[in-house]
């Protein structure tokens, strides 16, 4: 049985984990699961988001670790393979469509950094959140010492990684590492309507908007308006527009179709 499920609604990509019984640990097959879903993602015309989300009571409790041991140790990264992204967006080219995250339960260490590669983060009130690597000999090789201070502040940062300690959803709700929460159990209906939102709007400009600001994040000021009047012409040329604008002087909901 296959630890990621997927499926489609319209033009949402659903990626769910689905083993419950070990409390969704990342495994190999599960990782590269994962990566072949987010390239069908940025690959398949049609879909213009996804929502990842868990089965069962916890996000994940973590990684199987007796699996990671040696890749982690070769200094290589996380083995990507051809028609794969890697969910973690720390090799190779990073999703290019937007991703909505539902957590509960336990979020430790890789789920914390498959989050903070996502653009909305949804989290149930009982979510707790823990990157113990330095309890075990380690430390992160995710993307969480990249992401975790520019997300949450240096010393909310420092303190979550250097000792390992748990923080709770409302931490992480206070520190903005996510978005909203919700009661247990809604978290991924409250996920999918975020996510019709964005499926509902522009694709074109909703994928500009994404490499806009990733760009912003990492460049000068000079250098992020030169990237964003690239994306500005093909956008504002697009039927799409047209449709914006159209829709809008007939006072009617814009039907885009991604051209």
């Amino acid at each position: 049985m296959s630890q990621v499920e997927t499926r489609v609604d319209g033009h949402i990509l659903h990626i769910h984990l689905t083993r419950p019984e070990k409390y969704n640990a990342l495994s190999l097959e599960m990782y590269h699961a994962l990566a072949e879903a987010y390239y069908r993602l940025d690959n398949d015309p049609e879909l213009r988001v996804a929502v990842l989300s868990a089965e069962g009571r916890h996000f994940t409790a973590g990684v199987e670790l007796d699996q990671w041991a040696g890749i982690f140790s070769s200094g290589e990264g996380f083995p990507v393979r051809e028609g794969e992204v890697d969910p973690l967006g720390t090799v190779g080219d990073l999703h290019r469509k937007p991703v909505v995250i539902a957590v509960q339960g336990y979020c430790f260490t890789w789920g914390v950094e498959a989050l903070l590669n996502t653009e909305i983060r949804v989290a149930a009130s009982d979510t707790q959140f823990q990157m113990l690597e330095v309890q075990r000999g380690l430390y992160p090789c995710g993307g969480a010492t990249m992401r975790l201070p520019r997300e949450i502040g240096w010393g909310n940062a420092q303190r979550v990684l250097l000792t390992g300690d748990r923080w709770s959803a409302e931490d992480a709700l206070r520190w903005g590492m996510v978005q909203e929460l919700t009661e247990p159990g809604e978290q991924i209906d409250r996920a999918l309507a975020l996510a019709r939102s964005v499926a509902d709007a522009a694709p074109l400009a909703v994928q500009a908007c994404l490499r806009a600001t990733r760009f912003s994040e990492e460049n000068d000021r000079e250098s992020s308006v030169a990237q964003f009047l690239r994306d500005l012409v093909p956008v504002m040329a697009s039927e799409d527009a047209a449709e914006g604008v159209q829709s809008f002087v007939e006072r009617r909901k814009a039907v885009f179709k991604g051209r």
